[in-house]
C-alpha cells in the first residue's frame, strides 16, 4: 500500500531523514517510535504533503502513485488522511460543514454523488455516538474552544466518517487522560480492516496496549534502527532509547 524508500528530507536547511525506508501493507497498524527530534512526525507530514519540507532523495509511493508528483488535495482524495498532534482550530466554520464538505469532495473524486442530508446525519450520529461526543459537537467551530482530548476525538471522528485508506496518526495519543485514551483507541481499532493502513505516530507504550501494532519501527537520527513486532515496544518502556542510541552510533 505504502512504499517510502531512501527518503531524505531537509527543514530549513536542515536534514532530517537520512535515508529511511519502510513498507505498510494493507491490513497492517505500524507504529514508528523514538526520541524526540528523530524525525517521526516529519514522516507524516512529508506523506500528507505538508509545506515546508523539502524531499533531496528518494521516493514515496501509495497504490502505485507517486505521491510527491501530487497536490495535498490529490493525496487526500485517494485515500491518505493525517491526523494532527495539534489540531489547527478554524473560526467560523462548523464541524458539520467541514466534515460534509470534505466527504462530498472524497465521493467526487470516486465518482459518486453527493450524499443526501438523511444518510449523512445518520452517519454523523452513529459516529458521535461511537466517539462519546454530545451532539452540540457539530455546531461548534472546528476546534475552537476544545480541550485536548476533544480535538483527538474530533480528529478520530473525522476518520471515521472519511474511511481513508491509509490513517496517519501523529501523536493523537499525547494529552490524553486514561479515559480519552480509551475512546481514541476504540476509533482507532474500529478502522482496521483488510484493505486499510495505519500508522501510528507515538512516544509511548501506553497508546499500544489499547491499539496493538502488527509491526514497530524505531527512528534514530532520521532513520529506522529496529523493527519488530508488539513486543519490541515493551522492550522500548523498559530499557529506553540509550541503547539502540548507543547501537546506532556503532
Amino acid at each position: 500500500m505504502l512504499e517510502v524508500k531512501d527518503l531524505h528530507v531537509t527543514v530549513e536547511g536542515s536534514e532530517i531523514l537520512k535515508g529511511l525506508s519502510l513498507t505498510i501493507k494493507a491490513g497492517e497498524v505500524h507504529a514508528l517510535m523514538g526520541p524526540n527530534g528523530a524525525g517521526k512526525s516529519t514522516l507524516s507530514a512529508v506523506i500528507a504533503g505538508k509545506d515546508g519540507y523539502e524531499v533531496t532523495q528518494g521516493s514515496i509511493t501509495f497504490e502505485g502513485q507517486d505521491v510527491l508528483e501530487m497536490e495535498i488535495e490529490e493525496r487526500a482524495r485517494a485515500g491518505l488522511l493525517l491526523g494532527f498532534q495539534y489540531p489547527v482550530e478554524i473560526p467560523g466554520v462548523k464541524n458539520i460543514y467541514l466534515l460534509k464538505a470534505a466527504l462530498n469532495a472524497q465521493r467526487e473524486a470516486r465518482g459518486e454523488a453527493e450524499i443526501a442530508a438523511p444518510e449523512f446525519m445518520k452517519l454523523i450520529k452513529d459516529q458521535l455516538a461511537f466517539m462519546r461526543m454530545d451532539g452540540s459537537f457539530l455546531q461548534r467551530a472546528v476546534n475552537q474552544g476544545f480541550s485536548g482530548g476533544e480535538k483527538k476525538r474530533n480528529e478520530i471522528l473525522q476518520m471515521l466518517v472519511l474511511q481513508p485508506k491509509l490513517a496517519m496518526l501523529d501523536e493523537i495519543d499525547s494529552g490524553l487522560d486514561i479515559d480519552a485514551m480509551r475512546i481514541v483507541a476504540e476509533g482507532i481499532n474500529s478502522l482496521r480492516a483488510e484493505d486499510r493502513g495505519i500508522l501510528l505516530v507515538t512516544h509511548y507504550q501506553r497508546l499500544l496496549d489499547f491499539v496493538v501494532p502488527d509491526k514497530v519501527h524505531v527512528l534514530v537520527d532520521g532513520r529506522i534502527v529496529k523493527s519488530g513486532d508488539a513486543q519490541l515496544a515493551h522492550e522500548l518502556e523498559a530499557r529506553g532509547y540509550d541503547w539502540l542510541l548507543e547501537e546506532s552510533a556503532a
